[in-house]
């Protein structure tokens, strides 16, 4: 079976947003406080407790731009956090019911047939599954009630 890990936005996207950066549609992030109720850091993967600022912002974790590189609403800590550790153990961020999982190529295309929606308790036996394909580099995981971007596997 494939190895792979779980990782979170990369930190340059983060700095910027602290910074007073754009984000991906060239607006400011917006700041909000959580209500402890599964908002997720897509750079530390954890949920941001209750009474915490949040930034909300819109993310397009690719490098190029084609018809597949879908850009989509984020959160990240308001206050700078650490990066999640690459790991192969699902992270906290999965707290809903259920993910959209898709696999792409190392040009960031579809890999068509990859797309399926999954319950939490089958995120890593439905990434292995879809690794046996050669042609997917990468999977990305979504929610499936919003489309908002979680985090990504890939291989170790």
């Amino acid at each position: 079976m494939t190895q792979f890990h779980f990782i979170a936005i990369d930190t340059s996207i983060a700095h910027s947003l602290w910074d007073g950066g754009y984000d991906a549609y060239d607006q400011l992030p917006t700041i909000h406080t959580s209500d402890g109720d599964g908002i997720p850091c897509r750079h530390y993967l954890t949920l941001i407790p209750a009474d915490q600022d949040y930034l909300c912002f819109a993310l397009k974790p690719f490098v190029g731009t084609n018809p597949y590189t879908e850009t989509g609403p984020a959160f990240l800590c308001a206050a700078p956090c650490d990066r999640a550790t690459p790991s192969d153990a699902v992270p906290q961020v999965f707290a809903s019911a259920s993910y959209l999982r898709r696999g792409y190529s190392a040009d960031e295309r579809i890999v068509y047939g990859t797309g399926l929606v999954v319950p939490r308790d089958l995120i890593r036996a439905r990434i292995a599954q879809l690794f046996e394909n050669p042609r997917v580099a990468f999977v990305d995981l979504r929610s499936a009630s919003n489309n908002c971007f979680q985090a990504r596997a890939i291989r170790s």
